[in-house]
């Protein structure tokens, strides 16, 4: 069986009792990185000394199949440094390899930086939409973010202390400047901080330098009223403009809600009649 155990992301009072347990009966951990882990483990005082696999954003694609066999056979417990393997860390591509092995895969519950953090934000949580870190290029990160300024849903982001400031700019640029977000600093740590208001104001805190690991999550766009002929016209815009009928009736439909199969049989009718 491969087991993925969620790691404390900063407290080590919040390791679960199922994962000590586990920590202490396991015979194979892949870890991605297995110095943090060793120290976990004399944290948490389990003596147990299982064999102690690297796996990481570099190897984890050659050390899958690997990982996979020795599953059907023994129970693997799969760790990243912090939070839940997978979710912006090493572990997708082993579980993507059990599964189409017929190899159980279950998970031992645990703390979330992403669930914190949007818990704590003030924002809405009845939706969201985790985006991981944008790209680091300043180019393609205004690109990405342009994609999502019609986004509804509440929106959490991972950035580095060294880009937050930049990345808080980029934002107020592409979502507008009164747009709320939270960032959510060193969560569950001693020095704790969440800074709420808009980007615009948040992009100008973040310029004075702030530490520590980041969770940044902004709130979704909200759907203006646009009539349905003139939610027509924005997607021949789109159109004439170079994106395809297909992507530019779903573009304009997550803006406006109007149902996307129906903008398109409208634009492709007008398209048609001209």
């Amino acid at each position: 069986m491969l087991i993925l155990a969620a790691t404390p992301i900063g407290n080590l009072g919040d390791a679960s009792r199922r994962l000590v347990e586990a920590l202490s009966s396991a015979t194979v951990v892949a870890a991605e990185d297995t110095r943090t882990t060793q120290r976990l483990l004399a944290a948490l005082g389990v003596e147990n000394r299982p064999r102690m696999i690297a796996l990481h954003d570099h190897n984890e694609k050659d050390r899958a199949g690997d990982l996979v066999e020795l599953a059907r056979t023994e129970d693997v417990l799969l760790l990243s440094d912090a939070g839940m393997p997978t979710v912006s860390d090493p572990g997708f591509a082993v579980v993507a390899a059990a599964a189409a092995a017929d190899v159980l895969v279950t998970a031992l519950p645990g703390p979330s930086a992403v669930l914190t953090a949007l818990a704590v934000s003030g924002l809405a949580t009845d939706r969201f939409a985790f985006e991981g870190f944008p790209p680091r290029k300043p180019g393609e990160r205004r690109s990405q973010l342009a994609e999502l300024a019609a986004e509804p849903r509440t929106m959490v982001f991972f950035e580095a202390p060294s880009r937050l400031a930049a990345t808080l700019a980029d934002m107020a640029t592409a979502f507008g400047g009164d747009r709320r977000a939270a960032v959510c600093r060193e969560l569950t740590k001693l020095h704790e901080e969440v800074v709420r208001g808009p980007l615009a104001e948040l992009a100008a805190w973040a310029e004075q330098g702030v530490r520590g690991e980041i969770v940044v999550v902004v709130a979704g766009a909200e759907r203006r009223v646009v009539a349905f002929a003139d939610a027509v016209a924005q997607v021949a815009e789109l159109v004439s403009s170079g994106t395809r009928l297909k992507e530019a009736a779903s573009e304009v439909s997550r803006a406006t809600g109007h149902s996307s199969r129906e903008l398109y049989q409208a634009a492709l009718a007008a398209r048609s009649s001209t």
